[in-house]
């Protein structure tokens, strides 16, 4: 079977912060500034340094570890289309029907995911429909909690960012208050003291955040394909026709695809109609 994904830049991610920080540093150049004015290279390592300690803290290793493997695909998006998938499944469906299920084995090495491969691997072994779907959605389950983890991540550095922004400003007024005798340096360096504020809440609000809700977003539509090649192999199992599967699975990516916000919400309880459904199967 063909590839059914491709890596290519994400187009949303890259334009989204050459237009914010385009956005950001253009005004402040409009209203008189200069780019040396927020470049402090003490005030990024408090920021910077602090919000990373922090996170730390309150974040297990592994997620960690986790969290900095995934920021490449916030910035490169694998491509999986429903339409390639569903093509796929249609091609197991057709040969099953006509030299049986067990005639898929064959196909197992050249299955690229690991899902559909472990899918099709358990109803060529005579799996029960139910078991199968109990099995596959502990699978989503799995794959959704450790998604979530690892938008925390980035989550909390988003909070953590803005209040060491703060600290750091703190901080740069302490000197201040030092040299009170100076007027200029003392205007000067309430200037210096307020870019901690600045770097603290420009990342949180630029960067963490966004991330954090880039990588939701890939989550979601990564559980939404699992969900199909599910209901796919389920179809198979019952011995659906394969313009039946075709038709069924169309409506189930269109349904997804009108409702955004069931992405959302996806969850355990989300996947409960499925187990029951799988239950009046079997």
């Amino acid at each position: 079977m063909a590839s059914m994904k491709s890596t290519r830049p994400d187009i949303a991610t890259l334009g989204g912060l050459l237009l914010a920080m385009g956005g950001i540093l253009g005004g402040l150049t409009l209203e008189g500034g200069k780019l040396t004015d927020i470049a402090q290279v003490t005030a990024l390592m408090i920021v910077l340094g602090g919000t990373m300690g922090a996170v730390m803290v309150t974040t297990p290793w592994k997620t960690l570890l986790r969290a900095a493997k995934s920021l490449g695909n916030v910035f490169l998006e694998r491509v999986e289309s429903p339409e390639q998938v569903i093509e796929e499944i249609i091609g197991y469906a057709t040969k099953a029907r006509k030299n049986s299920i067990i005639s898929l084995e064959n196909d197992l090495e050249r299955i690229e995911d690991p899902f559909l491969r472990k899918a099709i691997s358990l109803s060529v072994d005579g799996t029960d429909l139910h078991d199968l779907r109990k099995m596959m959605e502990l699978d989503l389950s799995l794959q959704q909690r450790n998604g979530e983890a690892v938008a925390k991540v980035y989550e909390a550095a988003g909070g953590y960012a803005p209040t060491i922004g703060i600290i750091g400003a703190v901080l740069g007024l302490i000197q201040v208050m030092k040299h009170l005798e100076n007027i200029e340096e003392v205007g000067r360096g309430i200037a210096v003291a307020f870019v901690a504020t600045v770097y603290g809440v420009a990342s949180a609000n630029l960067f963490f955040l966004p991330v954090a809700n880039k990588i939701k977003a890939r989550l979601h539509h990564t559980l939404h394909i699992k969900e199909l090649m599910l209901e796919g192999v389920c179809s198979i199992i019952e011995g659906l026709n394969p313009k039946l599967i075709r038709v069924k699975l169309e409506a189930f990516s269109e349904g997804e695809a009108q409702s955004p916000e069931r992405s959302a919400a996806r969850g355990s309880t989300a996947r409960q109609p499925m187990a029951a459904q799988g239950k009046a199967n079997a």
